[in-house]
């Protein structure tokens, strides 16, 4: 039965993600039995062993093919899909991203929910994908192991006609083959979840939905991509696409933050990060001279072999110095340059204390609506950009995942069959200490114009987030609710599904763009204009859930357009996670800065390993070193925050505290061997309703106020 409305149930200490064991593939795995599920033998993984880092926004398989098989614009969780799906295949494979990492887009600001597809339309295209979708869930997070909870759903509902839309709803998942959809019950429904509201009578249980951390998910189909052969190229924006003859032309603007490219014209070095000024392609021009130099020499050692009028010696030492030419020519050549990379000096309380503190008031780094559409706080803009170069790549194939831009890219090749009508979704963060309320994902009766409504749900790592939003921006009186608006109709529409949670516990919130279609569905199809250019545009909720079949669609559509697709016979589909699951503070240390340093070396890795970060989340320097050293290129402290949880606790990196950023930032420039003036930080105020990282006693008043104003 319903607990007394004035009184929160008892903490019923529900698992988190890392802490004591593990998600994997939907279920809890105790950390004694994480030992080859979720921590598999690094030998098996596509990624391990690697001991560089890769260079400045790109991947280190960076091979700048002549001709590419297929570009894919974006590389948020449907084109990082795709791309891992491709890479099954001996394809050449560009992923290029606008922003400054993988998943900056939507992915980022988003619920991370795995919904199971009973509130689709019948016949959409978001019904067709949702549910298979779903279903691969499971065997993507064995294999990739990204965190993965199989924690249901419950639609609630407060009176007879919301019980009715229930029945509908079931209705509707049943035509959309949903499985396992049923109707609880008021007494049942509290013994699941004794935190809801008591007005509730009734709710749809769809014990299939999940939920993953959305970048986590989009960082390791990218990951794996990228270790099947795909390349990646970050902060590339497409500026125009021109196809001539068979091939499409797509032209690139390659920028970097202004920060970076300052710091690097200080020290005499190119802004676009080769290490000189002489400009990129060092490499290219050095591998260039051997490879000519090599062949000259050959040709002449092989004619010396073949003349009979040289002495046999001769000819014998002449024909081994040949084959030792080769041989050296083609370890030189093939070797990828960014293997070579050192990293920087061990020690890191220098690189601390010259680290900027990190900034948490102020509206200078603001993000704008439109930064939204193209990486968000990690957009050229939001960053203030620098165009470092200019790239022109040729394909035969290009799929259009651009997200919000993705009527901006169809274009560029003439089709203007649809437009992009984003909207905005508007989300609070709360600590640890509420996660308990809730075990499955928790929806009001759906809206019959903004959908699925706000939610309350414990995320993977054990907070509570509430929301969405969802603010049209062609509504101007939505686009531009104010701050306190937000959270108002944030906190006061989530207390009438969860009234127990405390809205002091708030320590961050974000907002996401939705790429809606103005067809009102999702559009996956070759384009019009060319059956070589296929639109994955309009990807809005449930796009994260669909992804992993919407992937399979896009290559039948690619095989049907004529592609070729021989298998990769190398293909390894397995990824090891970068978190490490930890039993409270066993084997850690904490301490100031260059207590428990190790100086980065593989010797050292056990230090590494005790050696905790971020006090809050208790990352080790193991785990950052683990993330830096994968294939996706990482310059900033955001890139690790996505990685690690380092910063993305209770403190919100607070420098009083243990100043976990610039610990961070020091350990990323030791990597890259760069200073620490080239490394990226977290950007504020980026997109939250918050007026500071760290907010105060007033600002926690005024949360608690603007839950009970409705």
């Amino acid at each position: 039965m319903p607990p007394n409305a004035s009184q929160a149930p008892p903490d019923r200490k529900l698992p988190q993600h890392g802490v004591k064991g593990a998600y994997y593939a939907g279920d809890w795995i105790d950390i004694e039995d994480c030992a080859g599920t979720f921590q598999p033998d690094s030998s098996k993984c596509s990624q391990c062993p690697t001991r560089s880092t890769c260079p400045r926004s790109q991947s280190r398989n960076a091979a700048a093919a002549v001709v590419y098989d297929i570009v894919i614009v974006g590389a948020g969780c449907i084109g990082s899909a795709i791309a891992r799906e491709l890479s099954r295949y001996s394809l050449k494979t560009l992923l290029l991203e606008s922003a400054d990492d993988v998943s900056q887009g939507a992915t980022k600001g988003n619920s991370g929910i795995v919904h199971a597809g009973y509130d689709d339309k019948p016949g959409s295209l978001h019904a067709k994908f949702c549910w298979p979708g779903n279903q691969m869930f499971p065997q993507l997070d064995r294999e990739l192991r990204f965190g993965y909870q199989l924690n249901g759903s419950l639609v609630l509902a407060t009176n007879q006609d919301e019980v009715r839309i229930l029945d509908e709803l079931m209705e509707r998942g049943r035509k959309n083959g949903v499985k396992r959809l049923r109707i609880v019950q008021k007494e049942e429904l509290f013994e699941m979840e004794p935190a809801l509201n008591p007005d509730a009578i009734a709710a749809l249980h769809a014990p299939d939905a999940g939920n993953v951390i959305p970048y986590e998910f989009a960082i390791a189909l990218a990951e794996n991509a990228v270790d099947n052969g795909v390349e990646l190229r970050i902060r590339r924006e497409v500026t125009d696409i021109v196809k001539k003859g068979e091939l499409f032309e797509v032209d690139v603007r390659h920028w970097e933050p202004k920060t970076y490219v300052d710091a690097r014209e200080k020290m005499g070095k190119s802004a676009d990060g080769s290490e000189s000024a002489r400009g990129g392609g060092g490499s290219f021009v050095f591998k260039s001279g051997v490879a000519v130099s090599s062949l000259a020499v050959m040709v002449k050692g092989i004619m010396m072999a073949l003349d009979e009028n040289v002495n046999n010696n001769i000819r014998l030492q002449s024909a081994v110095a040949t084959v030792f030419v080769l041989v050296i020519t083609v370890i030189i050549v093939l070797k990828p340059s960014s293997g070579t990379k050192k990293r920087g000096p061990t020690e890191l309380k220098p690189a601390v204390d010259k680290c900027s503190p990190p900034i948490g008031s102020g509206e200078v780094g603001k993000v704008e609506v439109t930064d939204m559409f193209t990486g968000g706080s990690g957009s050229w803009n939001a960053v203030k950009g620098v165009t470092v170069g200019r790239e022109s790549v040729k394909c035969r194939y290009v799929i259009n995942c651009a997200g919000s831009s993705s009527d901006k890219i169809a274009r560029m090749i003439g089709d203007d069959s649809f437009y992009i009508k984003p909207r905005l979704g508007d989300y609070l963060l709360l600590n640890r200490n509420q996660g308990h309320l809730t075990r499955r994902t928790i929806f009001p009766c759906p809206d019959p114009i903004l959908g699925k409504g706000v939610l309350v749900q414990a995320t993977l790592w054990g907070n509570l987030i509430l929301g969405p939003t969802a603010r049209d921006i062609h509504n101007k009186e939505a686009r531009d609710m104010s701050q306190s608006s937000v959270q108002e109709y944030i906190l006061s529409k989530c207390k009438k599904l969860v009234p127990y949670f405390d809205p002091k516990e708030t320590f961050h919130a974000f907002c996401g763009a939705r790429s809606k279609s103005s067809r009102g569905d999702w559009i996956i199809e070759p384009s019009a204009k060319d059956g070589s250019f296929i639109h994955v545009a309009g990807i809005d909720s449930p796009g994260l859930a669909g992804s992993p079949a919407i992937a399979l669609e896009v290559v039948r559509l690619l095989k049907a357009a004529g592609l070729k697709t021989p298998p990769n016979k190398s293909f390894n589909p397995n990824r090891a996670p970068i978190i490490t699951p930890k039993a409270g503070m066993r084997g850690l240390k904490m301490g100031p800065v260059g207590k428990n340093d190790s100086n980065g070396t593989d010797a050292e890795e056990a230090k590494m390993a005790s050696n905790v970060i971020c006090k809050c989340e208790k990352v080790t320097e193991l785990e950052v070193v683990r993330a830096m050293r994968r294939s996706l290129p990482i310059d900033s402290s955001q890139a690790i925050r996505k990685r690690t949880r380092a910063g993305m606790g209770h403190c919100q990196g607070d420098p009083e505290n243990y100043n976990c950023e610039c610990r961070v930032k020091a350990i990323i420039a030791r990597e890259n061997n760069v200073t620490v003036d080239e490394v990226g930080s977290r950007p504020w105020p980026a997109t939250t309703t918050l007026s500071k990282r760290w907010i105060d006693d007033d600002e926690k008043k005024d949360l608690e106020n603007r839950m009970a104003a409705q």
